[in-house]
């Protein structure tokens, strides 16, 4: 696979904040001790495997595809660069948070800050990619599809 462009970003607010709520979870079942242990401990779980699922955000740009995932890559998708109509940079409120979710400018996937790339498709679906950098990100994408196979 010929990459062209990779970037990954750290999601440093996510992981701050899934690991002090952990903490205080576990604090607050070791104080409490009124549930058994299977139950003290599954909101920190829940919260732990949360945090290993989104604490990153890769990029990919290369043969002909647009691809993201986040942490180790159970959760990535894919788009042909051939699908792509327009390209721009945007900046998300702070409404728009981290994550996975809809927002008004279409599906936002982001781990941090508020720099986010947003792609208009062929069909006119929308979506953002969070970034640190959204110039070399955008012109990773445009190189890309000039080099596609007309």
């Amino acid at each position: 696979m010929k990459t062209i462009y990779k970037k990954t970003q750290f999601g440093t607010v996510i992981v701050a904040t899934v690991a002090v709520c952990c903490g205080l979870l576990v604090a607050l079942g070791l104080l409490t001790g009124r549930h058994p242990g299977s139950v003290r401990w599954l909101g920190p779980t829940v919260l732990a495997v949360a945090g290993l699922l989104f604490y990153s955000m890769t990029v990919r740009v290369g043969d002909g595809w647009l691809r993201w995932s986040f942490g180790p890559g159970i959760i990535r998708k894919k788009v042909p660069l051939s699908e792509i109509a327009s390209v721009e940079p945007v900046q998300n409120s702070w409404v728009c948070g981290w994550g996975i979710h809809y927002t008004p400018g279409g599906w936002l996937y982001n781990v941090s800050g508020f720099r986010a790339v947003q792609f208009v498709l062929k069909n006119g679906k929308r979506f953002r990619l969070g970034t640190a950098e959204p110039l070399q990100l955008i012109a990773a994408v445009h190189a890309e599809i000039e080099n596609l196979p007309k």
